[in-house]
């Protein structure tokens, strides 16, 4: 009979313990975790601070009494691990202030990641500063504002658990600002695909700050000062600047470490030392778009990587592919979704990038309650390799890019997402989906079809003599807004006032979507014009550079 102690529960640790069981009856096992709950939903923590989640204890997933009953484990809550010997395969282990003695015969490490708090000047006097990681840093949350009722607080860091901190408190009635270093909020997303969700947090009243970070504490906390030298007043500040792996073990026992910290793992999630294995948050994984290391600190990487550890000691065939870091968070009435590469990452990654932007409808447009979805596709333009995929909107942002993301991981291109095939009915899509529109999109970058300007491209074309073209109804420049000075042709009055244009002039076509823009595009080409087309048009151009629409550097045009 083996022997398998796994170090840390809740994702990894736990799906590790149970898949085991269900492959051997017979093993000893045994699961040492440092804190008082060893199966809970972190990823649910945040909506028990407003309330949405009313009952705590639906939070705790499994008991050590329950994992007993089903699985004959062997749960120790409140038991540290202090040091492995790898030598003789024992650990030394704390509880109740006793140190022992365990022995193993596999050893599988899942301690997680702990939050990242940089040393701030004055943070050691405060006593309302919070991060959020498990279950008693909810309590101690909660029993802040129970007790004190906050009025107002400040979330450091824009991230997931920062943008879902920032919604939950303020459904809770507190004036909320969230502080950001980076140019935006979510810096998974690029500045365009962020600037929705910047929007969204700021017109449900919450107060954003960007390239900004906090440098000081002041009077116990109540003041956060910033790096220009601008203070915040505040009852409660959450930190939620991002998460380092929890290495101190690990490091202490010799295994080597990687990226940012991270425990190195090869392909059976085996370390350096032999027979301990480790999972979760903690580990360097591949990205398997670049192949580089990374860290990829989310709930199903994590499960998936336990059931599979499992697997390895039992004996089956698994390895560890790696990651592509699928994600998505709700921001009041928005979701917000990615997965793999963003345009910036595949930049600095060296290859060749394109992207395109779509905007489509949840369902079928004359179905009552459809909304927008926005997407965008990161690709090469010579093969069609699929980088990554970004996409908002109110409804059904999940379901495309969960479709995406399949795609890239089955290593599908852009000429497979117009052939992929889903059902249909107006209440829940179109005939065309969303993610077939963005793959036809895509495709005519790639076949020379269309040449696009992206957003932040539009000021240097104008500044090259090129003219903006929008073909719009004259209706919905009234009601939505319009490019100052552009010229303004309908695409169904195009073809008969051609002769307007001028064929040496070079022009930039817009329209709302860039949908009616590119059958204008393709039209102007056919007839011997010049003419590009603005990927994303003008609503995705109103959402990131709202102020920029007085200020392009567009002449007077007369049309002749």
């Amino acid at each position: 009979m083996s022997k398998v102690v796994i170090v840390g529960g809740v994702a990894g640790g736990m799906s590790a313990a149970t898949r085991l069981r269900r492959l051997d009856e017979n093993a000893e096992i045994i699961i040492f975790e440092k804190g008082p709950y060893v199966s809970f939903a972190n990823c649910g923590l945040p909506y028990y601070v407003s309330g949405e989640i009313a009952d705590r204890d639906k939070l705790l997933v499994q008991t050590p009494e329950t994992l007993y009953d089903r699985f004959r484990l062997d749960v120790r809550p409140h038991t540290e691990v202090l040091a492995i010997n790898s030598e003789d395969k024992t650990v030394s282990v704390k509880h109740n202030g006793e140190v022992s003695t365990e022995s193993y015969d596999k050893l599988i490490l899942s301690p997680g990641a702990r939050p990242f708090v940089p040393e701030i000047s004055g943070l050691s006097e405060c006593n309302n500063v919070y991060t959020l990681r498990n279950v008693p840093d909810l309590d101690k949350i909660m029993e802040r504002i129970d007790g004190s009722h906050p009025k107002e607080a400040v979330v450091v860091g824009a991230g997931f658990i920062g943008i879902e901190m920032a919604e939950n408190l303020k459904h809770r009635g507190i004036n909320v600002t969230i502080v950001e270093k980076a140019p935006h909020v979510l810096p998974p997303l690029d500045e365009e695909m962020a600037a929705f969700v910047q929007n969204e947090l700021r017109e449900n009243g919450v107060k954003v700050i960007t390239s900004q970070s906090a440098v000081a504490f002041k009077e116990e906390g109540r003041i956060v000062v910033l790096e220009d030298g601008s203070e915040l007043t505040t009852d409660m500040t959450v930190m939620s600047i991002g998460v380092q792996p929890e290495n101190r073990l690990a490091q202490s026992a010799g295994i080597e470490l990687g990226f940012r910290g991270g425990i190195l793992v090869d392909e059976n999630y085996e370390t350096n030392l032999s027979d301990v294995y480790a999972v979760g948050d903690a580990i360097v994984v591949k990205n398997q778009i670049t192949g580089s290391d990374a860290l990829i600190s989310l709930a199903s990487p994590a499960n998936r990587q336990g059931r599979q550890v499992a697997d390895v000691i039992a004996g089956m065939k698994r390895k560890n592919k790696g990651s592509i870091g699928t994600a998505i968070v709700r921001v009041f009435g928005l979701a917000a979704a990615s997965a793999g590469l963003n345009e910036r990452m595949a930049k600095m990654a060296g290859l060749n990038v394109a992207s395109v932007h779509t905007l489509s409808s949840s369902h079928a447009s004359y179905y009552p309650g459809a909304t927008d979805i926005t997407l965008k596709l990161v690709f090469n333009p010579k093969d069609g390799t699929i980088y990554g995929a970004q996409g908002v909107g109110s409804k059904g942002v999940d379901k495309r890019i969960d479709i995406i993301s399949t795609a890239i991981k089955a290593g599908l291109t852009v000429h497979d997402l117009p052939e992929l095939e889903f059902t249909y009915a107006p209440p829940f899509g179109s005939a065309k989906d969303p993610v077939n529109m963005i793959g036809y999109a895509a495709l005519n970058v790639m076949e020379g079809m269309s040449e696009s300007v992206q957003w932040h491209e539009l000021n240097e074309e104008i500044e090259n003599g090129a003219v903006l073209l929008d073909v719009r109804s004259e209706a919905e420049l009234e009601t939505s807004g319009r490019f100052p000075n552009s010229i303004n042709i309908p695409l169904n009055n195009l073809r008969d006032r051609v002769n307007e244009l001028d064929k040496n002039q070079a022009y930039v076509i817009s329209c709302r979507s860039g949908q009616r823009s590119y059958i204008g595009e393709r039209m102007l080409k056919q007839l011997g014009y010049k003419v590009k087309n603005l990927d994303g048009a003008f609503a995705l151009y109103q959402t990131v550079k709202p102020e920029e629409l007085e200020n392009l550097k567009l002449e007077e045009i007369e049309i002749v």
